[in-house]
């Protein structure tokens, strides 16, 4: 069974740690390059046993933050689960190819921060997904297999791929409409993963709420472009490097509900932006969308419970709300 890790601060200071039931136990390394983090996280999840443990802090004692340092890119998948493809107006059935986009890795926020909205955002989505950490480089030579999948991912994160659904849509900045700040939540937790958990992945309960009401809950068996087939399909057009995040898509419950007209119509190059626009003014009366002072709850959880992402609970607030 892997080990949890989280990057904490306390009195001002960061710190990595090995989290075991609500204790936090530091670990001499560098929280802010990955490289260290992982030898370290390896080193001690190899030696960490109740005998040699070092006095632990209560998690509630400390701050904790994204678990894994800024990565140097925030790899997407879209539309990867058949419900989610029905509510944006598209076929269920598994596309034939792979839809890949970014986010801004300066959108990456922890656990527990607020999620800020702003000014110009009415319709403010929520994504939950499971998130790998690439473990070492991939490039175009690169062959992922089960047999060698811890070799190429490191461990796996809960993340939230926060949206602007009224910038995504009517500009097609998909880029722009998901990279504000704040708005990719990581954590808390750092799962390292060892060989035995690689097929659990397969078989992650996902559930976010908003307001104490479930609006998103699945399991990863409904991926439609599974982890290995995706990272040999970026292998293929880019090169992964240590510590970058792959998301690997939200499933249905989101806020956005769209027709296949609809769809049609916001994808559309030469439709009118007034046309868009109208689209997007009918979004507002469906009232999923986040408001101002929404709390959002989510986990991500193997059957067994072998494998716990931690809990995310993020406020929304707005951007004028912070700067006074």
């Amino acid at each position: 069974m892997g080990t949890k890790f989280a990057r904490f601060k306390r009195n001002e200071e960061v710190f990595l740690g090995v989290v075991e039931k609500n204790q936090i136990y530091k670990v001499q390394a560098d929280p802010d390059s990955f490289r260290d983090y992982l030898e370290a996280a390896v080193l001690e999840a190899k030696n960490f046993h109740d005998e040699t443990k070092l006095e632990g802090m209560q998690l509630c004692d400390v701050e904790l933050l994204s678990p894994i340092p800024t990565p140097s890119q925030i790899i997407c998948q879209g539309v990867n689960y058949s419900v989610h493809r029905q509510e944006t107006g598209m076929d269920e059935q598994k596309p034939p190819f792979n839809m890949i986009f970014s986010k801004a890795p300066s959108s990456i926020c922890g656990p527990n921060d607020a999620i800020i909205r702003p000014q110009n955002v009415k319709l403010l989505d929520y994504e939950i997904e499971l998130g790998l950490v690439i473990r070492k480089k991939i490039t175009q030579d690169t062959v992922v297999t089960e047999d060698n999948f811890i070799d190429y991912v490191a461990g796996l994160v809960l993340t939230n791929d926060i949206s602007a659904r009224d910038v995504q849509l009517t500009q097609l900045q998909w880029l722009k409409g998901k990279s504000y700040r704040t708005f990719c939540p990581v954590g808390p937790y750092f799962y390292l993963i060892e060989q035995e958990d690689v097929v659990k992945i397969s078989n992650l309960q996902l559930q976010l709420k908003v307001n104490g009401e479930i609006r998103q809950f699945a399991n990863t068996d409904q991926l439609l472009y599974k982890p290995i087939e995706t990272l040999n399909e970026l292998a293929q057009i880019m090169d992964l490097q240590s510590g970058d995040l792959v998301l690997t898509g939200t499933p249905g419950g989101v806020a956005m509900q769209l027709a296949a007209d609809e769809m049609n119509c916001m994808t559309s190059l030469v439709a009118q932006f007034g046309e868009k626009v109208e689209i997007i003014e009918r979004q507002h009366s469906l009232g999923n969308y986040l408001r101002d002072g929404d709390i959002l709850e989510a986990t991500i959880v193997s059957a067994d419970g072998s494998i716990d992402l931690g809990k995310q609970r993020n406020i929304v607030k707005n951007l004028q709300s912070i700067s006074v």
